[in-house]
């Protein structure tokens, strides 16, 4: 859940004082312009990292030099949690989130992370680009947020420490962590599994003491955070499609003229195609070298997982918006 605390008692207090005096994000650049912060808890080459590094040098070539972006990937700056605070308080200006991590705060994501929502990546990205993410980015503004773009992060399965995961049983008893999202947690209660809410910088280091047994997400992270060295059974039950999102502190962004807020939208949303290429890319490059590491890999019954997802899905539709949202989404499948 999004909270105010560790803004409030300092730890991203901490954070941005160095910050603003360094970078002075959104503040005033050399000639009249402005330098944009953004940041990311991934590594520098994860797409969604390299994307954002193409705004930033499309923005300062439209604009020859006026608006910058300096950038602070592999969580130099703290955590997704630290990172939309800061936002919303115009600490900094643009980050990169997991959808997880808004369900609370912003109801409208629940629908993008709900199990067996979408079908497919091509299901997904159809939907997205046909209205489901511009959708989604307008509830947003309530929270002194932009949403610029999202951005697409393929399946989510699962991967442990112990054994294949092939029905739903074979969860039982397995500590998995999760991000701190509702709707993650209870899946993975249902489903069997003990939730451990943790951070994804903490993972590797609670497989290797065995403070949990494994966890989810997709291959390019899995690759990314070296998880595959501690974790050798990946599990193909692509349970959700949760998307990456990426928001702008709504105060920052007023700041910046009528003119450079349409480029900076424009910009945004051309990204999603230059992250997309990227992903394919590397995602079938980290799917064959944590293979070639001893990684197995095995399939889902997938009925099976529908079958004792669909309890969840049920409770979430009963909401007027979510149900809406998932028919548009559904009817894209």
């Amino acid at each position: 859940m999004i909270t105010r605390r560790g803004f409030l008692t300092g730890s991203i207090g901490a954070l941005a004082a160095p910050l603003l005096s360094a970078c002075s994000p959104g503040g005033a650049a050399a000639g009249g312009g402005h330098v944009l912060t953004a940041t990311d808890v991934h590594v520098a080459d994860y797409p969604t990292v390299t994307a954002v590094k193409w705004i930033g040098e499309t923005l300062e070539r439209q604009t020859g030099g006026r608006l910058k972006l300096r950038q602070y990937h592999s969580g130099q700056l703290g955590r997704e949690s630290e990172a939309i605070d800061m936002a919303r308080f115009g600490a900094i200006d643009i980050t990169r989130v997991y959808s997880g991590a808004l369900n609370n705060a912003f109801p409208l994501t629940q629908a993008l992370c709900l199990p067996y929502v979408f079908d497919s990546v091509e299901h997904m990205r159809h939907a997205l680009d046909s209205g489901i993410a511009d959708s989604v980015l307008q509830g947003f503004e309530s929270r002194d947020l932009v949403g610029l773009a999202i951005y697409d992060s393929g399946p989510r399965c699962f991967y442990n420490t112990k054994h294949p995961i092939v029905e739903p049983h074979d969860l039982h008893g397995l500590k998995l962590r999760v991000a701190n999202s509702d709707i993650f947690i209870q899946l993975m209660r249902m489903l069997g599994a003990n939730p451990t809410p943790m951070s994804l910088g903490d993972t590797f280091s609670g497989m290797e003491t065995h403070m949990i047994d494994g966890a989810e997400n997709n291959m390019r992270s899995f690759h990314s955070s070296r998880h595959f060295e501690a974790a050798h059974y990946w599990s193909q039950s692509e349970h959700s499609y949760a998307p990456d999102v990426l928001l702008m502190s709504r105060r920052r962004f007023e700041l910046l003229s009528p003119a450079d807020r349409r480029l900076l939208l424009d910009t945004a949303r051309a990204s999603v195609q230059v992250m997309r290429t990227q992903w394919d890319a590397s995602e079938d490059k980290a799917r064959q070298a944590v293979a070639a590491y001893g990684v197995k890999f095995n399939a889902v019954d997938m009925p099976a997982f529908h079958q004792a997802a669909a309890p969840l899905l049920r409770q979430y539709l009963q909401q007027p918006d979510i149900a809406s949202l998932h028919r548009r989404i559904r009817a894209y499948a």
